[in-house]
């Protein structure tokens, strides 16, 4: 049992060629007597049949220029670079911590402003209703007085 997971795990580097020469003899040889085994070899096949069908044959890549291109790195590093100049005033554009600070900033005055300036109604000029009774039991009693003027409305509602 424990051969055949492991030859199943083994068919497709077996196909492409990448097994070595004890473990390809182990794998052709379980894959000759089971039936299970060759037939996900075939389609492990037919699969790799399709992907070359499908993805064109690309060309081998060109080494030419890799070694000369090492060799150009190492003496640019090699080289001195001069020193970054300091810069005398930080470097100016979006910021996200001054953008956010501001903003609390701005509310936080506001809030203040408002606070210092918020004036509460003269509680002397309004008009308090502290109990009203109907003689209706399901009516509905509103008044309604302006500070400014010495008058109230009274207004009684009736349910229907």
């Amino acid at each position: 049992m424990l051969t055949h997971y492991l030859t199943r795990q083994r068919i497709g580097a077996y196909l492409d060629g990448a097994l070595g020469e004890p473990a390809a003899r182990a794998t052709a040889a379980h894959l000759a007597g089971c039936q299970r085994c060759q037939r996900e070899a075939e389609r492990l096949r037919r699969l790799h049949g399709l992907i070359q069908e499908a993805v064109p044959a690309a060309a081998p890549p060109d080494w030419r220029g890799f070694w000369p291109g090492i060799v150009r790195g190492i003496d640019e590093a090699r080289r001195p670079s001069p020193a970054p100049r300091a810069r005398v005033w930080p470097r100016l554009g979006w910021r996200p911590r001054l953008a956010v600070g501001g903003a609390l900033v701005v509310v936080l005055a506001s809030l203040m402003f408002w606070q210092a300036f918020y004036t509460l109604p003269d509680p002397d000029g309004l008009v308090v209703v502290r109990s009203a009774r109907t003689e209706i039991p399901d009516g509905t009693l509103m008044v309604y007085a302006s500070p400014e003027h010495d008058l109230a409305v009274v207004w009684l509602f009736e349910a229907e």
